[in-house]
């Protein structure tokens, strides 16, 4: 069982989304806040897998509160949730370690397949804000070989960049989720990077992939 707390201070979308969540057998809401303030104190009672968390709350913002909880809770997987689309929060979420990072105008199975994903260790973002963020370098390059990455290592991280999940790569390069995963975890540790995220930020601002083809 995944489970989940809310941060949010519109009642009504916490109700709507619970009631989403809740639908779900893998998926239960144990917690909602309405801001940041006291939440550190509030997750030392109520187990928590995952945190949906909005940006733009009374009191601490989200970009505060997702600060301390990655710092008090490391463990913790963090969604960001928010209507902000501009770069410089995204980019500024990343940086602090969000999981995951979705527009609310995502569809509702966008929200349950991103709880899904990040419980498992990888990320979600919202494809709008892939987009943009490969929309920043419109100069193809291919993989520098200075990075040190094996052939197959730069095919996984391009599939990576495009937003493919472990079985998905997988199934492209006719190998196992388990070698996958093993590459993977040698690109973190090559560009040092600790998420999915982080490694599509590093890998289109250095210029190591092409852009995929959505974005010509």
């Amino acid at each position: 069982m995944i489970n989940a707390f809310l941060i949010d201070d519109h009642a009504v979308l916490r109700d709507g989304l619970k009631n989403i969540l809740e639908l779900e057998p893998d998926i239960k809401v144990v917690g909602e806040a309405i801001s940041g303030e006291g939440i550190l104190e509030n997750l030392k009672l109520i187990h928590s897998d995952i945190i949906l968390l909005d940006i733009n709350m009374p009191g601490k913002n989200g970009l505060e509160v997702l600060k301390e909880l990655k710092a008090t809770y490391p463990e913790k997987k963090i969604l960001i949730l928010t209507m902000f689309s501009q770069e410089e929060y995204f980019y500024h979420a990343i940086e602090l370690g969000t999981d995951g990072y979705l527009l609310k105008d995502a569809p509702s199975s966008y929200v349950i397949d991103a709880i899904r994903a990040i419980y498992k260790g990888e990320s979600f973002i919202h494809p709008l804000m892939t987009k943009k963020l490969l929309n920043l370098h419109q100069q193809k390059s291919k993989i520098k070989d200075d990075y040190e990455l094996t052939s197959r290592e730069k095919e996984v991280l391009q599939h990576l960049v495009e937003g493919l999940s472990n079985k998905e790569i997988a199934e492209k390069l006719y190998i196992t989720d388990k070698t996958v995963k093993i590459h993977v975890s040698k690109i973190f540790r090559k560009l040092n990077v600790k998420s999915r995220s982080q490694v599509i930020i590093y890998a289109v601002q250095h210029k190591l992939i092409p852009l995929p083809p959505y974005v010509k």
